[in-house]
């Protein structure tokens, strides 16, 4: 079986995120964790090294500073050599409505589910690249595959990730460096605490084996939990009059 022994997380306190780790801290991996909330960086942390993990370092930073972003991926480097994996957990999940009406804040919202991730997805590639192969796994969202009424900023952000994902996926095909695409749907995570739950709603433990499964084989692109590629496939089809009437 695949062994991933050399891991950068950016985004290692996202509650989908801390279940994939628990999968993979059962290969005794070593890890390199950042995320933005250091107190909470500090939990999952221990929660890791619990579980078996060694943690190789970690760091507390704005991912909106692209130097800090290179700074970490170098840190990572330097401390375990090459990176077998890159998991990128990185996104915020706003209010539509708050953004339609403040516009600083829909452009912060743009930063940190575009412009911050992409420049992480970015810095990534070039050290894979550099390096010859690795994997590069990255959760967006099914929000990203067609613009609706309720969330179109936030899935503006995400559609322009996926692109971005995409066109990454092209220039290493053949390669030895792998782009997986992770497209959560409905996830009740501390993101999503004020949301009704319903059906179609699942849990990062129900998703983390799904998840992990797609990053070992380097699957471009994993919809969990996977009905949600059929949802996604109908969404996308249907003629707008119709999708402009849906609560969605």
């Amino acid at each position: 079986m695949k062994k991933f022994n050399n891991i950068l997380v950016f985004g290692a306190t996202s509650a989908i995120c801390h279940a994939v780790l628990k999968i993979l801290s059962e290969q005794t991996c070593h890890f390199f964790l950042a995320a933005r909330d250091e107190s909470r960086l500090a939990a999952i942390t221990q929660d890791l090294k619990t579980r078996g993990a060694t943690i190789s370092g970690t760091s507390s930073f704005d991912f909106n500073h692209v130097d800090s972003i290179q700074s970490c991926v170098d840190s990572a480097s330097n401390k375990m050599g090459s990176l077998d994996l890159i998991l990128v957990a990185h996104g915020t999940l706003p209010d539509n409505e708050l953004l339609e009406k403040d516009i600083n804040k829909a452009i912060e919202s743009i930063n940190a589910n575009f412009t911050s991730c992409a420049a992480i997805v970015l810095e990534s590639c070039q050290r894979l690249e550099a390096q010859g192969s690795g994997t590069l796994a990255v959760i967006s969202s099914v929000a990203g595959d067609r613009g609706r009424k309720t969330n179109y900023i936030y899935g503006a952000s995400k559609s322009a990730l996926n692109t971005l994902l995409q066109g990454l996926q092209g220039r290493f095909s053949g390669t030895n460096i792998r782009i997986v695409n992770i497209k959560p749907g409905m996830i009740d995570t501390p993101m999503t605490r004020d949301f009704q739950k319903g059906l179609l709603w699942s849990t990062p433990e129900k998703i983390a084996p799904a998840i992990y499964k797609a990053i070992l084989i380097g699957k471009s692109n994993c919809y969990v939990p996977s009905y949600w590629r059929l949802i996604m496939l109908i969404i996308k089809f249907l003629p707008a009059a119709i999708l402009y009437r849906l609560p969605i």
